[in-house]
């Protein structure tokens, strides 16, 4: 027995994409088509703006050396990673995701808080909304920050997005604030042990990362999280389905 990625006993995202399965680069169009290969739940990915306003994929501010929100995107392609990729835009994982992904992999689109300052993450948020309306990716797109405040910006601007915080408030003010869930890492779980059933019982959804260890993978199972970002995409996926055939 297997699964889609859309069933409810697939719960792994794999984290800035499925790189730790071969010799490939955080968050490459590479890693973002082996997740969808592995058929996870999600891939996320980070999200940065040039400043020429273009939405690219790289987990630090700086890419190769190169601060990204001082440089323009054409600057930008003069560096490659250690597989010969460019830097990614976002644009180009929605195409890979919508071309090669019949098993669904949701895009886990983590918009990064801007070094310019919370106007500049705001305006990430809205050149990120109109991108994935314009490319009619909302159902298979789910969002999440660090920065409150603009968590909540997206949520007014975009009522119907699935919008997950990584800021560790309280489920109740999540629920609150129209979010869909809780995106924390494990220790913020294991200092507030509550806040997984609490979380269901407000009807919100649960993420927890990043899980490499197998005993931390099988505990948040046990606990009933609804999904695990991890480093180890295709150890999880073993995991669960040994756990689904017994």
């Amino acid at each position: 027995m297997f699964y889609t990625a859309n069933a409810q006993n697939n719960p792994v995202i794999a984290h800035r994409g499925a790189w730790a399965e071969k010799t490939i680069p955080q968050n490459s169009r590479a890693s973002l088509k082996k997740a969808i290969e592995l058929k996870c739940y999600g891939s996320e990915f980070d999200v940065h703006l040039t400043k020429d306003n273009i939405l690219v994929v790289n987990h630090d501010n700086e890419f190769l050396g190169k601060d990204i929100a001082s440089a323009t995107y054409k600057e930008l392609l003069s560096l490659k990673m250690s597989n010969g990729e460019t830097i990614p835009t976002v644009e180009e994982f929605i195409k890979i995701a919508k071309k090669k992904n019949k098993h669904k992999t949701k895009l886990i689109y983590e918009i990064k808080t801007s070094p310019l300052g919370r106007e500049r993450t705001k305006e990430t948020v809205r050149e990120s909304v109109d991108l994935i309306k314009k490319m009619k990716m909302e159902d298979m797109t789910e969002f999440i920050l660090f920065d409150y405040e603009s968590a909540k910006e997206l949520v007014a601007i975009y009522p119907q997005a699935k919008v997950h915080s990584l800021t560790p408030v309280t489920p109740q003010k999540i629920k609150e604030d129209g979010l869909t869930g809780l995106d924390f890492h494990f220790s913020v779980y294991d200092k507030n042990p509550t806040y997984i059933p609490d979380a269901k019982k407000l009807g919100l959804k649960t993420n927890v990362w990043t899980v490499n260890k197998k005993e931390d993978m099988v505990r948040f199972l046990d606990l009933g999280i609804d999904y695990i970002t991890t480093d180890r995409a295709a150890e999880l996926l073993e995991i669960v389905k040994e756990r689904n055939q017994k």
